[in-house]
């Protein structure tokens, strides 16, 4: 909880004009140090604690989905990836945290390559000027490649996930937390990827005769209470907000808080049941649902949400985004009587 609460406050730092992406990677990187050096005086402890607690740990295991090829362990840098049974000791609320962002600004690249082979590939895609977010996601996984894409009209930044971190790393972390995707689209790419893994499928045209076979890993809830009852879902809502939610003070200066993205009924549903509302869900072209909250009511529960429930905290221009919104609701008459994180 304190390297998170380290990273929004450092975020906020990055919206200094010029260097203020430098300063906040300065910070960052001085931070990780600090976390690294405790992580590994606390393994010394552990290992020398012969205690029951550190012998059920150390039998913790990620199993790998399918079988990896020995030329593909030996491509890309290892050497900065953690020991693969050290990913059990990430926090699930930031596994859940990651899994709502991917819902929401990521995808599983499932393509065909010249040779005919399948390639797999996780990548989450914002703007350039989020890149601290990715850099945050990348400090806690080390697993990835970051790139820039500096185009005037839509300067972009990525963090892609090769095949063998998915199948040694990511995906069995989601199998032992049992955290799975909540989006159609995101759900379905994942069963596919998963499908692949397992079957050991190389060629694309293989997966061309065989779509039929695919099924879900796992079972989505069917009524708004179900999602609200997943563990994993509060946290998930946070990475959600991160790439789909909005912080905003409307014409009439009402505070305003929203969520949009394409149709899923019964988990917008759920927004109300986690957020104690009677507000309806809107619809936008018979493609879109969106929930907004505006009410001074609402809006104390929506700040208790993601200041006061310890939750993982929102990260990069997001992050930026809601405190500016927490000053703008502090300075007006009709929210200045809120409670607000100090």
């Amino acid at each position: 909880m304190s390297l998170w609460g380290a990273t929004v406050i450092t975020n906020l730092l990055s919206a200094i004009p010029v260097f203020g992406q430098d300063l906040v990677q300065l910070i960052n990187n001085i931070i990780n140090y600090k976390i690294y050096i405790i992580y590994n005086l606390l393994i010394l402890f552990i290992n020398n604690n012969k205690t029951n607690e550190s012998k059920i740990i150390s039998n913790l295991k990620l199993p790998t989905i399918g079988k990896v090829s020995h030329h593909a362990l030996k491509k890309g840098n290892k050497e900065v990836r953690l020991n693969k049974e050290e990913y059990i000791s990430i926090p699930y609320q930031f596994i859940a945290f990651l899994v709502g962002l991917i819902d929401g600004d990521g995808y599983i690249r499932i393509n065909k390559t010249t040779k005919g082979y399948i390639s797999i590939n996780l990548v989450i895609t914002l703007h350039l000027n989020d890149i601290s977010t990715l850099e945050y996601i990348y400090s806690v996984l080390k697993l990835g490649r970051l790139t820039k894409s500096k185009d005037i009209n839509r300067p972009t930044c990525q963090l892609v996930i090769n095949k063998t971190d998915l199948q040694e790393v990511i995906f069995p972390l989601l199998k032992h937390h049992g955290i799975f995707f909540l989006t159609e689209t995101r759900r379905n790419q994942f069963d596919k990827a998963m499908f692949i893994l397992q079957k050991e499928i190389k060629l694309y045209e293989e997966l061309d005769s065989s779509p039929s076979l695919i099924s879900s890993m796992s079972v989505l809830p069917t009524t708004a209470l179900e999602y609200v009852n997943l563990s994993f879902f509060k946290n998930w809502i946070v990475g959600f907000t991160n790439a789909e939610g909005s912080f905003f003070i409307k014409s009439n200066n009402d505070g305003c808080f929203q969520l949009k993205q394409r149709i899923h009924i019964e988990l917008f549903e759920s927004f109300k049941l986690i957020f104690n509302t009677e507000r309806s869900i809107s619809f936008e072209k018979e493609k879109y649902a969106q929930f907004s909250v505006s009410s001074k009511r609402d809006i104390q529960t929506v700040i208790n949400y993601f200041s006061f429930s310890g939750l993982h905290p929102l990260i990069g221009l997001k992050s930026i985004q809601y405190f500016k919104w927490l000053t703008s609701l502090k300075n007006s008459y009709r929210y200045n009587s809120l409670i607000f994180p100090d």
